[in-house]
C-alpha cells in the first residue's frame, strides 16, 4: 500500500511539494502532465496554485486530481 498525501505546497514552475503520511517528502513536476485533458486548465498559474489535499490525494477546483499512488511514484 502507497502512503497517502499529508500536505502540497505549489511552487514556481508548476512543481509541488509534496509530503507523505509515512513522513517522506517529494518534488513532483507537473509540467509534463498539463498539455493532457482536464490538466491543461492548470496552466493558469493561479489555479495551478489552488490545488489542495482531499483525503489523500491531490486535487484542483477544476476536477484534476492525482491518485496518490501516482503521486508517490513520480515524486523526486
Amino acid at each position: 500500500m502507497y502512503p497517502g498525501v499529508k500536505e502540497v505546497t505549489p511552487k514556481e514552475n508548476y512543481i509541488l511539494s509534496v509530503t507523505f503520511d509515512n513522513g517522506e517528502h517529494g518534488i513532483l513536476d507537473m509540467k509534463p502532465l498539463l498539455d493532457f485533458g482536464i490538466f491543461q486548465s492548470l496552466k493558469n498559474q493561479s489555479a495551478f496554485n489552488r490545488v489542495r489535499v482531499v483525503f489523500d490525494t491531490i486535487e484542483w477546483e477544476s476536477g484534476a486530481d492525482l491518485d496518490p499512488e501516482f503521486v508517490y511514484n513520480k515524486c523526486k
